[in-house]
């Protein structure tokens, strides 16, 4: 790398641009205001463009500055990855956000096994309940639903789940037991939309049931809604592979074999910087073969394809 390469201008690029602020990026890298101007001015002149746009209230990045901020960003984290692996650091951190159900009801169950397999790393589990459109990238990994992957992330696909009624057995009882789909118009129901139940009913062949309130509309938080038809408020529309420890229990009962798929994936994502980090590979391959073994012993699943990191 030739000695006019401006190493260290882009060092301070990178943190201005993150932070937006050339003050709080001094702050960051212990220089002064004017040095840290100076070695923009270093990178623009080497470029031959301008990186920024400077406004009286806000600091915004030209079409150059935005084409380099990304590989730059990436370049950063694979020097530091890097030395951090030539140091030969003994414990890692893996930080994981997850969807709520996922990480309480299958993630949080099976992570001692990863652990074992990996004891030098330690992991942290965050349940996620934000919109997945709006987060920002994840520092490690993320398990995300959508109907398709995210553009500028590496996404694997996990699970494609499918849902059917669960209540309590007393519940059940209550009415005479559930023996027919149609006996489930005489208990509330709990979750998802009405299309969803007027959907499967259909798929049980029966066509014209009138359409009922929600007894409880948790907005999609499977795990509410569990906890709410455990607690015997209703039916609710689970997944028999999340909560099949409440089936194998008694807890729970899924008088019918008829599920039904919502079109939405489980995907494992992080950036494609991170592609060749040592413990986002490691947990890659750990869980989506983990996954795959689980899901073909429930009923009505499809484990997706193996992908390796």
């Amino acid at each position: 790398m030739s000695r006019r390469f401006p190493l260290n201008a882009l060092r301070v690029f990178e943190a201005v641009a993150r932070l937006e602020n050339f003050t709080r990026a001094a702050e960051e890298l212990g220089m002064t205001q004017t040095a840290v101007s100076y070695q923009i001015k270093i990178l623009e002149d080497y470029l031959g463009d301008r990186l920024f746009i400077r406004k009286p209230r806000a600091l915004q990045l030209t079409e150059c500055g935005q084409n380099l901020l990304p590989k730059v960003a990436d370049a950063f984290q694979l020097l530091s990855e890097a030395v951090q692996s030539a140091r030969g650091t003994a414990d890692e951190l893996l930080e994981i956000h997850s969807t709520p159900t996922f990480a309480s009801h299958w993630l949080a169950r099976h992570l001692g096994d990863f652990q074992l397999q990996h004891p030098n790393i330690a992991v942290r589990l965050v349940r996620h309940t934000g919109h997945d459109s709006m987060d920002p990238p994840p520092t490690d990994v993320a398990i995300r639903i959508a109907a398709k992957p995210w553009d500028d992330l590496v996404c694997h696909p996990l699970i494609r789940l499918t849902y059917t009624p669960m209540l309590t057995p007393s519940l059940a009882e209550r009415i005479g037991g559930v023996r027919e789909p149609d006996d489930l118009m005489k208990l509330p129901w709990i979750s998802n939309g009405k299309g969803f139940w007027q959907d499967w009913f259909k798929a049980a062949g029966l066509d014209k049931l009138p359409i009922r309130e929600m007894h409880l509309d948790a907005s999609g938080a499977l795990d509410l809604e569990a906890n709410a038809a455990i607690a015997g408020h209703g039916v609710a529309m689970l997944s028999p592979f999340l909560f099949s420890g409440e089936l194998a229990s008694g807890r729970l009962i899924q008088p019918f074999d008829i599920c039904l798929g919502d079109a939405k994936t489980y995907w494992l994502c992080y950036q494609p910087g991170r592609r060749n980090t040592a413990k986002i590979r490691a947990f890659s391959n750990w869980i989506q073969a983990a996954l795959a073994r689980e899901m073909e012993t429930i009923p009505g699943h499809v484990a997706l394809p193996s992908t390796n990191a």
